[in-house]
Formats: structure tokens, sequence, C-alpha cells
């Protein structure tokens, strides 16, 4: 198998899981980063949906570009199905990046791109709400505050501003917000999570029929 190029833009930037034989800074055109999805797995739960980052169209892009040495493609893509096609909200997409490493290389790269037809997909949802959703959620992979921060962290130390993820964090936990720019690299979810548990839920659920519509392509890719 030929070497194999993964674009991150959200968990896979700061948690990627896998090893790589490349790493770069990259930039996608034609899709921007995006609270778009509702999670009811690795970051809520069915009864405190939370909310994780997709790849929308439209705008640009900067994420990170990881290159898989051929011999290890086939187990981390494996292992990738397995991570991101939970639900079927997410497909695979072969798509041009530039490597902003100073060479200005284009590279074909794998992403994973929300599908806007699936019930977890929440379009544009006001920051307040936004807020709202990330703040008091949990999943398997922990507070989705956590996600929200540990995103931030990462961009602000690639020299990547995104404004409008920088306000979230604002909205969400200013407390969180002051200490990361005091230079805190730890902040903890869990109280926040814990005082907020009580607020009423804007829960975004999805129903058995389209569990099944939707994990098509885990089954065809060999992930259960």
């Amino acid at each position: 198998m030929h070497d194999l190029w993964i674009f991150g833009y959200g968990s896979l930037m700061w948690r990627p899981g896998f090893e790589f034989a490349e790493s770069s800074r990259a930039r996608l055109d034609g899709y921007h980063r995006a609270f778009c999805i509702s999670s009811t797995h690795h970051r809520g739960t069915a009864a405190r949906p939370g909310l994780v980052l997709g790849l929308d169209r439209g705008g640009a892009c900067e994420g990170v570009a990881y290159r898989i040495a051929g011999a290890d493609a086939a187990a981390i893509l494996a292992y990738l199905r397995q991570r991101e096609l939970v639900n079927g909200v997410y497909r695979e997409a072969r798509v041009p990046v530039l490597l902003r490493d100073g060479t200005h290389r284009h590279v074909t790269a794998l992403a994973y791109i929300v599908e806007r037809c699936h019930p977890s997909y929440t379009g544009v949802l006001p920051l307040s709400v936004q807020a709202h959703q990330i703040r008091g959620a949990r999943g398997v992979s922990g507070d989705n505050l956590d996600y929200l921060l540990a995103t931030v962290r990462h961009l602000t130390s690639s020299g990547i501003r995104e404004l409008s993820l920088e306000r979230l964090v604002t909205m969400s936990a200013p407390h969180a917000q002051r200490l990361m720019r005091d230079g805190h690299t730890c902040v903890s979810a869990a109280p926040i999570r814990r005082a907020t548990a009580h607020l009423p839920d804007r829960a975004l659920r999805l129903r058995r029929g389209d569990r099944t519509r939707f994990g098509y392509r885990l089954r065809l890719n060999g992930g259960g």
C-alpha cells in the first residue's frame, strides 16, 4: 500500500492515536471547522448530547496533515474507521491539502467530512447554544469542554487563531479561558460540568432507524 496522508482538524490534531512518519501544518480549502455534530458517544450521551467538530462546506480550514508509511496504512485506516465512523455522521473523502512546512507541497489526504443529511448534523447553531451544549456533556472519550479546550490550545500553540472557537471557550467557561491565557495547560472541565449538570438539555437524538441507515459505512469498511 502507498503512503497515506491524513488531515486532522479536531481531536486528530492533539490525540491522533497512531504513529506517523511526518506531520505538517496544512490548509484545506472549500471546508471549514465547525461544531455541527451532536455527539451521543465520544463527548455526550443520548440523555445529554454534546457537540463535536466536523468539516462543513465553505471557507477554509487550518489543521495538521500526517503522512503514514505504506506498511502501516492499512492498520491505521482500520483504526480511524473504527474511531470516526461510529454512527455514519462522517464520510471519508480524499481532499487536496497544502502543506504549510515551507515546501508548498500539495498532497491528497484522507479527511472525515460531515454528512449533512445525517440526523446528528446540527447545522449552524448560535454560539450561546453551542456553549450550553458543550459545557455540560460527557461521553466515553471524556468531557465535551475538554475537547473544546484541547482544540483551541493546539490551534494557539500552532499559531492558528480561530476567533469563533476562542469566543466559544469564553462563553462556555470564562475561568478556563483566563487560565489558558495565563499559560496553564491542564485546565479541567469536570468542575464546570458538575456545576452545570442541572441545566436543561437541548437534545438531538439519533433514532434507531437512523442508526441502521447510517451505520452501513462502518460495516462496509469492516468495522463491525
